[in-house]
């Protein structure tokens, strides 16, 4: 799920350049915030659970991104924290492993029933430290609760078939077993949802789980793993079967080269990911990568604008343009360039910014202050290849003028496709408008850049959808028609191509990579 999402994720280090928040200035402590104590958070939190909470490393305060006040602290866990942790991970697979994949379900489906329980306030909570709109929050939560239901019914399913055998009087038997301890280390902008896709899959196939959010996230994995740890502890199974280990580059790095790790599900940037997947490769390690997504979507001339504006200014500006799947590239047939940038750019200047627990608020803050800086030398790279940057809330900066870190969703016009700016993802609402002329010619640009994640067309030409559809068409592991890039469903296998990683998660059959086949 990346160019800023590296900042965030699993082997960089923790967040720098805050001075520990006194107890007293902690949003936490305000009456404003009480709800907090619902999730049972604390000025300060343990980071670490493996049946039980603790941690002795560093303390780590997160800050809410729309004003950037801190809100509670976390301690995070030291490497002898992560070594007691996953050796209680081992022994608790032991349990799990050989409780039947159904009745793993049953504990699964009440996971799912107690975040049911807590999804305004958990979503609230997403809103807060992460900094996504309320309804987004909400919505990833319900992405975990969706994700347990699918993972229920898969319970009952898993499994190999029954092979005809060549030699007479025997069988030949195809024997899908869990490969053990599965590492999960997500990004900042899915919080949730992405461990959700992980470990309830996980579970179901008899896997126990490590967790390492980003750090920047820490108080979201806490709040998430007591939900867990609760579930687990009331049917008096180990609470290690979910382990929980905040931490920054030392805690990653030494997930990555652990031969105890039989998976490693790593959610963020390409480059870290590299690291990641050599790391695991020099110890023939098991890895399930979810890099970066440089998402295009091609507008041909006979496409239905009342479809393309909407579907447009949401892939784009969603999430404040820090969605894996984000739009960063449109391409618009030549015949209607100009007329789709104007009507784009009046729908812009609707997008209502604001707090991002506010019902009406469709816009919030980028994560972090590094962010605001790498978006703003994005437009200004934009500006020197010959781009044309429109101005479109009328703020007259790039920067809004306001608490926390609320940039301009913004618009390039007049750069060719092969820019490098282009070729470059940015975690941030920019979005590259690009005129073609040929359908062969620019599904060749769709493709031309190194990730492969996600993808769109819109046109009313059913021999050109399936073109799109077929070996020369689209080579993104998600491939829309006539909807944007953003956003997937949990019963697809959910991932991407080239420089994205290769791995999938959630549906389809995913589930055969968090386990190993004997024949």
């Amino acid at each position: 799920m990346l160019g800023i999402r590296c900042a965030a994720a699993a082997l960089l280090p923790l967040r720098s350049g805050f001075p520990a928040a006194a107890m007293s200035t902690l949003l936490i402590s305000q009456p404003r915030y009480a709800w907090l104590r619902e999730l049972g958070l604390q000025e300060e939190n343990p980071g670490v659970y493996n049946g039980r909470w603790g941690g002795s490393g560093q303390v780590v305060t997160t800050y809410c991104p729309a004003n950037n006040e801190p809100i509670a602290s976390v301690r995070q866990a030291s490497l002898e924290d992560y070594e007691d942790t996953i050796k209680k991970a081992k022994e608790a697979w032991k349990i799990w492993a050989d409780i039947p994949a159904p009745k793993r379900g049953e504990i699964v489906r009440q996971i799912g029933d107690a975040l049911r329980q807590k999804i305004k306030v958990l979503g609230s909570l997403v809103s807060l430290e992460m900094g996504k709109i309320f309804v987004e929050g909400v919505g990833e939560v319900q992405e975990y609760v969706d994700v347990c239901d699918y993972a229920v019914g898969l319970s009952r399913m898993i499994g190999g078939p029954i092979l005809p055998s060549e030699r007479p009087g025997h069988a030949l038997i195809e024997q899908w077993n869990p490969v053990g301890l599965v590492g999960i280390i997500t990004a900042f902008n899915f919080p949730v949802a992405v461990y959700g896709w992980n470990s309830a899959i996980a579970m179901i196939c008899g896997n126990t789980c490590l967790w390492k959010g980003a750090p920047t996230t820490s108080l979201i994995s806490v709040a998430v793993t007591k939900i867990i740890a609760k579930v687990l502890e009331d049917n008096r199974l180990p609470g290690a079967i979910c382990s929980l280990v905040c931490g920054g580059a030392d805690i990653g790095t030494a997930m990555a080269k652990d031969e105890r790790m039989d998976l490693l599900s790593f959610t963020g940037s390409t480059k870290v990911g590299k690291q990641v997947a050599l790391m695991v490769q020099e110890r023939f390690g098991r890895s399930l990568l979810e890099l970066g997504g440089n998402n295009a979507i091609i507008v041909f001339e006979d496409a239905d604008l009342n479809l393309v504006i909407p579907s447009a200014l949401f892939a784009a500006v969603g999430t404040a343009g820090q969605r894996c799947t984000t739009a960063r590239r449109l391409f618009l047939h030549e015949s209607i360039h100009d007329e789709v940038v104007a009507k784009l750019a009046k729908a812009y200047a609707q997008v209502r910014i604001g707090d991002p627990w506010d019902s009406d608020t469709l816009y919030g803050p980028l994560h972090t202050k590094e962010a605001v800086k790498m978006f703003l030398d994005a437009v200004e790279q934009a500006k020197q290849q010959g781009g044309s940057v429109l101005f479109l809330l009328l703020c007259l900066s790039k920067v809004i003028n306001r608490p926390g870190n609320y940039v301009e969703p913004t618009i390039v016009t007049g750069l060719p496709h092969n820019a490098p700016i282009v070729h470059t993802e940015t975690f941030a609402p920019i979005l590259y408008v690009l005129k073609f002329k040929e359908e062969e010619e620019v599904f060749a640009c769709n493709n031309e850049v190194k990730q492969g994640l996600s993808s769109s067309i819109f046109t009313k030409d059913l021999g050109r959808i399936f073109r799109w559809l077929g070996p020369k068409g689209s080579d993104c592991g998600i491939v829309n028609v006539n909807i944007p890039t953003s956003g997937a469903e949990i019963g697809g296998a959910f991932g991407g191509e080239k420089h994205t990683g290769g791995g999938r998660e959630s549906g389809s059959d995913s589930w055969k990579l968090y386990m190993r086949r004997s024949t």
